[in-house]
Parts: structure tokens; sequence; C-alpha cells
């Protein structure tokens, strides 16, 4: 029997990681508009170096996710914070893109941390309360958001080598707490006593056959591939757009990234009642309004009326784009929590596997995006050229998951009158 308290320390040490996690994964959302400027960098060379980080951790999900559930996800999530907290110190040792770019890799070690977690707290509750804890879990992604709001002060006190020299210092420190304090999970303990060995990693793998798998991948590609994307693009997109200086673009883009972390565990808590189906729902179709409006680049219009010509303009302005971000992120946060509600239920032997998987193409989301949103802007010249990508990606999801809910039923439906129609021959 488990107790409340080691459930509530499991899920609570593992946050408390998170969070450290997704706040070092994110850092160059603020170190690089410095590092663009000092190395003139071109916008899809900022693209890249930003989304480097995102690419080591979204690759190391999957394998990070099954030895969590070979080995345990205690010792795994402690040995990937440190080894990202040593890249974060090197970081502040080079001086060339290229060595910018190497040092970035390790410093995304820390994305992995996702994976590992979830397949940590998951061995913890039971179905019911999955959705919930998972969630709470979840809230970790307020990592960026401390980023974005503090690392800019970090930045103009001491310089982007202090920062980053702060930031290995803080994320090496979770790591050993981390350890001290957490228990081996419940299944790993289990195993430990009868001396059985893990499982392989071909026989994990198994489930990764599945269209359905690949499926809440294309959700979380946007859910949470889009959110590290703009996490990571907005406090870029309000220097260039709106002319603000770096600590209020910063402040302006924690608004967004805010609530697309802290109210994934609301979203965990209405996926358990309500259904992670409707969750879903609701959080495409907000996100397919919210991106067209964002899509909208300031236009100038004359038109040749009676008398003379008429002229006017239409675009976002700052509070209205602000809004909508922030009401973005609230469903994003949302739609986060009801993917991986699908995940221990559908999977619950393999959810490091699965949970691994979706993690990845989620982060390489979070990974091609800010990439893709450079390079729009290099050959668009158009600003708004990066909504106008997520809201298509957004109508595909939305209409890829009614289709496949709506054949889901009807296979249902078939299968309840099959009985009868054998009966009958």
């Amino acid at each position: 029997m488990i107790s409340k308290t080691d459930q509530n320390r499991a899920l609570g040490l593992s946050t408390f990681a998170f969070t450290v996690c997704f706040a070092v994964w994110t850092i160059f959302s603020i170190l690089g508009i410095r590092i663009k400027a000092d190395l003139g960098l071109t916008d899809t060379q900022f693209g890249i170096l930003v989304a480097t980080p995102v690419l080591t951790g979204s690759l190391s999900r999957l394998i990070l996710g099954i030895w969590s559930d070979q080995y345990g996800g205690r010792i795994v999530m402690a040995l990937t914070m440190i080894a990202s907290s040593i890249s974060t110190y090197l970081l502040s040792t080079v001086h060339t893109y290229e060595m910018f770019l190497l040092a970035a890799l390790g410093v995304g070690l820390a994305g992995g941390g996702f994976a590992t977690g979830i397949a940590y707290v998951s061995q913890w509750y039971g179905k019911e309360k999955q959705g919930t804890a998972l969630g709470i879990f979840g809230v970790g992604n307020v990592g960026s958001a401390i980023t974005n709001f503090g690392a800019p002060f970090l930045l103009v006190s001491l310089g982007w080598q202090g920062t980053a020299q702060v930031y290995a210092a803080v994320i090496f420190l979770a790591a050993v707490l981390f350890y001290i304090f957490s228990k081996d999970d419940p299944k790993l303990a289990a195993r430990k006593m009868k001396n059985e060995k893990p499982r392989s990693i071909v026989e994990q793998m198994k489930p990764l056959a599945n269209l359905q798998v690949w499926r809440f991948s294309l959700y979380y590609f946007f859910v949470f591939g889009a959110f590290v994307a703009l996490a990571l693009w907005l406090p870029r997109y309000y220097v260039g757009v709106y002319g603000l200086d770096i600590k209020t673009a910063g402040m302006l883009a924690a608004a967004y990234a805010l609530p697309g972390s802290v109210f994934r565990a609301l979203g965990g808590w209405m996926s358990d009642k309500w259904g992670a189906r409707t969750i879903m729902y609701w959080t495409f179709i907000a996100s397919v309004v919210c991106t067209f409006v964002l899509s909208y680049p300031s236009t100038d219009y004359i038109v040749h009326g009676i008398k003379e010509p008429i002229a006017f303009s239409l675009s976002v302005s700052l509070p209205v784009f602000v809004f909508l971000t922030v009401i973005l992120g609230f469903f994003m946060s949302l739609g986060k929590a009801a993917v991986y509600k699908h995940i221990p239920v559908y999977y619950p032997d393999h959810v490091g596997a699965v949970g691994g998987i979706v993690g990845l193409i989620g982060g390489l989301g979070g990974f091609i995006l800010p990439i893709t949103f450079g390079f729009m802007n290099d050959v668009t010249g158009v600003w708004t050229s990066c909504f106008m990508l997520l809201f298509l990606i957004t109508a595909v999801a939305l209409t890829w998951m009614h289709f496949a809910i709506v054949f889901m039923e009807r296979k249902m439906e078939k299968s309840k009158f099959l009985p009868e129609l054998q009966g009958a021959e």
C-alpha cells in the first residue's frame, strides 16, 4: 500500500526538479538575444541557437523514459540534471557560434527530465488520480516563465556568462536534493525485492507501432512543442514588432508562459473529471481561433469611396496581442495535461516508452518551430508568419482528432450489434 506521504513526496520533489530543468532548458530565450547581438546572427541562426537545447531534450526523452522504466526515475533524473549542469557551466566559457551550439546540446539534456518525471510520478498513483498528479507535475513548465522573468535581471547585472553559471549551480544543487530526499518508485522497489530483470528495450517499444501513439504525438507537437517555441520566440517577437526593451519583452513572454504552465494541474483535474477527449476539443477549438487572429498581419487598406479614397489599417495592438497569447497559453496548458492523461490509461506498462516518444515529438516541435519561425521571417518578411503556421498545425490536429474519434465510435457501435448478428445467423 502506497502512503499519501510517499505520493506527496514523489510528486513534490519531481515537480520541483522539473521546474528547475525547464528553466535551464529555455535559458536561450533570454541569453540568445544578447548572444545574437554579440555575434551578429541572422534570425535563422538565432532560431537554430535557441532551438538546439530543445533538440537534445527531445531526442533524449525516449531513451530516458525507457531507462526510467528499467532502472527507476530517481537515479535517471538526478544523473540527467547533473549532466545538464556541467554543460550549462561550460556554456559560459565558449566564444564562437559553433561552440555555443555544441554547449547548447548538453544544456538541452535538462528537457529530457520530463519523460523521466512522467514515468516516475505515474507509478505512485492509480488511474483515477493520474491525470491530476501528472497535471501538477507538468506545472514545472513554469520554469520557462521563471527564466523569461528572472533571467533578464541576471543578464543585466551579471552578464550572460554569470547568468549561465548561476543556472548551472542551481540545477546541480536541485539534482542532489532530489536524489537525497526521493525514494525508488513502487514498481522498481518490488522488482528489486523479487530480483527481477527489467524488460528489454525492444519489448518496451512495441506499443510505438500503434497509430494512436503518433496521433497523441501530433497533439503534443502543438500543445507542448508550440508552447516551448513561443516561449523562446516571443521575447524576440516583442522586441522586433513592438520595439520593447528586453526586460519588458521577457516579462510579457512570461505572462504567456505562466498560464501555459500553472494551469496544467487544472487540465489534469478536468481530464479526470470530464475526460481527456473533451479537454482536447476545447484546446484545439480555442487555439484555432487565437492563432487565426494572431496570424493577421498589420495591413493598410485604401477603399475607393464615392467622393474620395478612404484609408484605414488593421493590426493587432500590443494589449490585444498579450491577451490572446495568455488565452492561448491557458488552453495549451489544459491540452498538455489531457494528452498525458491518455498514456497511463491506454499503456500502463509502457508509460516510459510511450510517454517518451510523445514527449520526443512534442519536444521536436519546440526545436523545429523556432528555426522555422526564423526562416519564415527571413524569407517572407512577415512577422505574423509564425502564427500562420501554428494555425495550420492546429487545424490539422483538430481535424484528425475529430475523424479518428468518429471512426472509433462507429466501430464501437458496430461491435455492439455484432453478437446479435452472429446469433441471427
